[in-house]
Protein backbone atom coordinates (compact mmCIF):
# COMPACT_ATOMS: atom_id res chain seq x y z
CA UNK A 1 0.00 0.00 0.00
CA UNK A 2 1.18 3.31 -1.56
CA UNK A 3 1.75 6.37 0.84
CA UNK A 4 -0.43 9.13 -0.76
CA UNK A 5 0.26 11.85 2.12
CA UNK A 6 2.78 14.68 0.46
CA UNK A 7 4.80 17.36 2.02
CA UNK A 8 2.35 19.98 2.09
CA UNK A 9 2.02 21.56 5.72
CA UNK A 10 1.32 24.90 7.12
CA UNK A 11 1.49 26.72 10.63
CA UNK A 12 -0.98 27.12 13.19
CA UNK A 13 -3.91 24.78 14.36
CA UNK A 14 -5.73 22.38 12.33
CA UNK A 15 -9.36 22.06 12.81
CA UNK A 16 -10.63 18.88 12.82
CA UNK A 17 -14.15 19.10 14.32
CA UNK A 18 -16.58 22.19 13.89
CA UNK A 19 -18.58 20.71 17.32
CA UNK A 20 -16.27 22.59 19.71
CA UNK A 21 -16.91 19.92 22.38
CA UNK A 22 -15.66 17.13 19.57
CA UNK A 23 -12.98 19.38 18.75
CA UNK A 24 -11.88 19.83 22.21
CA UNK A 25 -11.00 15.76 22.55
CA UNK A 26 -8.71 16.11 19.91
CA UNK A 27 -6.70 18.67 21.75
CA UNK A 28 -4.07 17.19 24.78
CA UNK A 29 -1.31 18.46 26.47
CA UNK A 30 1.99 16.77 28.13
CA UNK A 31 1.05 17.31 31.44
CA UNK A 32 -2.25 15.77 30.97
CA UNK A 33 -1.24 12.65 29.09
CA UNK A 34 1.91 12.11 31.74
CA UNK A 35 -0.63 11.56 34.73
CA UNK A 36 -3.62 10.27 32.95
CA UNK A 37 -1.42 7.52 30.91
CA UNK A 38 0.71 6.89 33.84
CA UNK A 39 -1.70 6.32 36.39
CA UNK A 40 -3.30 3.44 33.71
CA UNK A 41 0.03 1.55 33.54
CA UNK A 42 0.89 1.72 37.08
CA UNK A 43 -2.92 0.39 37.70
CA UNK A 44 -2.26 -2.36 34.95
CA UNK A 45 1.18 -3.25 36.37
CA UNK A 46 -0.69 -3.59 40.03
CA UNK A 47 -3.53 -5.31 38.54
CA UNK A 48 -1.08 -8.02 37.42
CA UNK A 49 1.19 -8.71 40.11
CA UNK A 50 -1.03 -8.11 42.89
CA UNK A 51 -4.39 -9.26 41.93
CA UNK A 52 -3.69 -11.86 39.29
CA UNK A 53 -0.42 -12.67 41.07
CA UNK A 54 1.94 -13.25 37.63
CA UNK A 55 5.01 -14.54 39.29
CA UNK A 56 7.22 -11.62 39.14
CA UNK A 57 10.09 -12.72 36.41
CA UNK A 58 6.88 -13.99 33.94
CA UNK A 59 5.76 -10.39 34.28
CA UNK A 60 9.06 -8.54 33.15
CA UNK A 61 9.96 -11.18 30.55
CA UNK A 62 6.80 -10.33 29.30
CA UNK A 63 6.54 -6.57 29.90
CA UNK A 64 9.87 -6.36 28.13
CA UNK A 65 9.30 -8.36 25.24
CA UNK A 66 5.88 -6.07 24.80
CA UNK A 67 8.30 -2.46 25.06
CA UNK A 68 10.34 -4.10 21.94
CA UNK A 69 7.13 -5.87 20.30
CA UNK A 70 5.90 -1.66 20.23
CA UNK A 71 8.87 -0.67 18.28
CA UNK A 72 7.01 -3.30 15.10
CA UNK A 73 3.66 -2.24 15.94
CA UNK A 74 4.60 1.65 15.92
CA UNK A 75 6.08 0.76 12.04
CA UNK A 76 2.77 -1.06 10.96
CA UNK A 77 0.19 1.08 12.06
CA UNK A 78 2.17 4.23 10.91
CA UNK A 79 3.06 2.96 7.89
CA UNK A 80 0.19 0.99 6.90
CA UNK A 81 -3.11 2.83 9.21
CA UNK A 82 -1.92 6.19 9.47
CA UNK A 83 -0.81 6.20 5.51
CA UNK A 84 -3.90 4.14 4.44
CA UNK A 85 -5.57 6.38 1.93
CA UNK A 86 -8.00 5.92 -0.71
CA UNK A 87 -10.75 7.32 -2.77
CA UNK A 88 -13.54 6.51 -0.68
CA UNK A 89 -14.41 9.84 1.45
CA UNK A 90 -14.95 8.13 4.82
CA UNK A 91 -11.13 6.81 4.76
CA UNK A 92 -9.97 10.22 3.71
CA UNK A 93 -12.04 11.45 6.35
CA UNK A 94 -10.51 9.20 9.28
CA UNK A 95 -6.81 9.44 7.56
CA UNK A 96 -7.62 13.12 8.13
CA UNK A 97 -8.56 12.76 12.04
CA UNK A 98 -5.79 9.93 12.96
CA UNK A 99 -2.93 11.55 11.24
CA UNK A 100 -3.50 13.85 8.02
CA UNK A 101 -4.29 16.77 10.70
CA UNK A 102 -0.49 16.25 11.99
CA UNK A 103 1.22 15.89 8.40
CA UNK A 104 -0.84 19.23 7.37
CA UNK A 105 0.07 21.20 10.98
CA UNK A 106 3.23 19.51 12.10
CA UNK A 107 3.66 22.10 14.80
CA UNK A 108 0.18 22.07 16.34
CA UNK A 109 1.40 21.62 19.95
CA UNK A 110 -2.18 20.15 20.83
CA UNK A 111 -2.31 17.37 18.50
CA UNK A 112 1.54 16.06 19.09
CA UNK A 113 0.17 13.39 21.66
CA UNK A 114 -3.02 11.46 21.75
CA UNK A 115 -5.96 13.03 23.79
CA UNK A 116 -7.64 10.82 26.64
CA UNK A 117 -10.75 10.02 25.69
CA UNK A 118 -10.00 8.40 21.96
CA UNK A 119 -6.81 6.99 23.81
CA UNK A 120 -8.57 5.23 26.31
CA UNK A 121 -10.94 3.74 23.59
CA UNK A 122 -8.45 2.42 21.29
CA UNK A 123 -6.58 1.56 24.51
CA UNK A 124 -9.35 -0.96 25.42
CA UNK A 125 -9.93 -2.44 22.12
CA UNK A 126 -6.25 -3.03 21.85
CA UNK A 127 -6.32 -4.72 25.35
CA UNK A 128 -9.32 -6.79 24.20
CA UNK A 129 -7.72 -7.86 20.69
CA UNK A 130 -4.18 -9.05 22.88
CA UNK A 131 -6.66 -10.81 25.10
CA UNK A 132 -7.97 -12.70 22.28
CA UNK A 133 -4.72 -13.79 21.36
CA UNK A 134 -3.99 -15.18 24.78
CA UNK A 135 -6.52 -16.45 25.26
CA UNK A 136 -6.15 -18.74 22.14
CA UNK A 137 -3.01 -19.54 23.33
CA UNK A 138 -4.59 -20.46 26.61
CA UNK A 139 -2.38 -17.69 28.19
CA UNK A 140 -5.38 -15.31 28.85
CA UNK A 141 -4.26 -13.81 32.05
CA UNK A 142 -0.43 -12.59 30.40
CA UNK A 143 -2.47 -10.33 28.60
CA UNK A 144 -2.18 -8.08 32.19
CA UNK A 145 1.72 -8.52 31.95
CA UNK A 146 2.06 -7.51 28.36
CA UNK A 147 -0.15 -4.72 27.93
CA UNK A 148 1.36 -2.63 30.47
CA UNK A 149 4.61 -2.64 29.19
CA UNK A 150 2.93 -2.28 25.69
CA UNK A 151 1.20 0.62 26.84
CA UNK A 152 4.41 2.20 28.09
CA UNK A 153 6.70 1.31 24.98
CA UNK A 154 3.64 3.75 23.30
CA UNK A 155 3.78 6.24 25.28
CA UNK A 156 7.79 6.72 25.44
CA UNK A 157 7.10 6.89 21.75
CA UNK A 158 4.85 9.73 21.50
CA UNK A 159 6.53 11.43 23.83
CA UNK A 160 9.50 11.39 21.80
CA UNK A 161 7.49 12.03 19.11
CA UNK A 162 6.08 15.22 20.52
CA UNK A 163 10.09 16.26 21.11
CA UNK A 164 10.75 15.56 17.46
CA UNK A 165 8.50 18.87 17.03
CA UNK A 166 9.23 21.16 19.64
CA UNK A 167 12.57 20.30 21.13
CA UNK A 168 16.08 20.59 19.41
CA UNK A 169 17.68 17.38 19.30
CA UNK A 170 20.56 16.13 21.81
CA UNK A 171 23.62 15.09 19.76
CA UNK A 172 23.37 11.34 20.83
CA UNK A 173 19.69 11.40 19.10
CA UNK A 174 19.81 13.70 16.18
CA UNK A 175 19.76 10.98 13.73
CA UNK A 176 16.26 10.35 15.13
CA UNK A 177 15.14 13.92 14.83
CA UNK A 178 16.60 14.17 11.11
CA UNK A 179 14.92 10.74 10.25
CA UNK A 180 11.15 11.87 11.31
CA UNK A 181 11.75 15.76 9.90
CA UNK A 182 12.60 13.63 6.63
CA UNK A 183 9.22 11.51 6.81
CA UNK A 184 7.44 15.01 7.61
CA UNK A 185 8.86 17.48 4.45
CA UNK A 186 10.60 14.85 2.07
CA UNK A 187 10.02 11.20 2.02
CA UNK A 188 5.84 10.76 3.37
CA UNK A 189 6.55 7.32 1.98
CA UNK A 190 9.68 6.28 3.91
CA UNK A 191 11.17 7.10 7.04
CA UNK A 192 8.06 5.64 9.29
CA UNK A 193 9.88 4.59 12.48
CA UNK A 194 9.72 7.73 15.00
CA UNK A 195 11.63 6.27 18.56
CA UNK A 196 13.89 4.07 15.95
CA UNK A 197 15.22 3.69 12.58
CA UNK A 198 15.56 -0.25 12.80
CA UNK A 199 12.34 -1.55 11.23
CA UNK A 200 12.87 0.88 8.71
CA UNK A 201 15.72 -0.39 7.38
CA UNK A 202 14.24 -4.89 7.84
CA UNK A 203 11.31 -3.47 5.47
CA UNK A 204 13.97 -1.18 3.42
CA UNK A 205 11.85 2.63 3.74
CA UNK A 206 15.09 4.36 4.91
CA UNK A 207 15.51 7.78 3.29
CA UNK A 208 18.28 7.58 0.93
CA UNK A 209 21.63 8.22 2.62
CA UNK A 210 22.69 11.43 0.72
CA UNK A 211 19.32 12.93 2.51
Amino acid sequence: MESKVTTEHHRGNATIFTNPFLESLTKTSLTQNVIVYGLVVLVLMFYALFIKKIPLMNFLGLFIFALFFWTLAEYVLHRYLFHWISENKAIQRFHFIMHGSHHLFPRDKERLLMPPVPGIIMATVLFMGFYLIFSILGHAVYTWAFFPGFFLGYLLYSFLHRATHVNKPPKRFKHLWKHHSLHHFKYPDKAFGVSNTFWDRVFGTMPPKNS
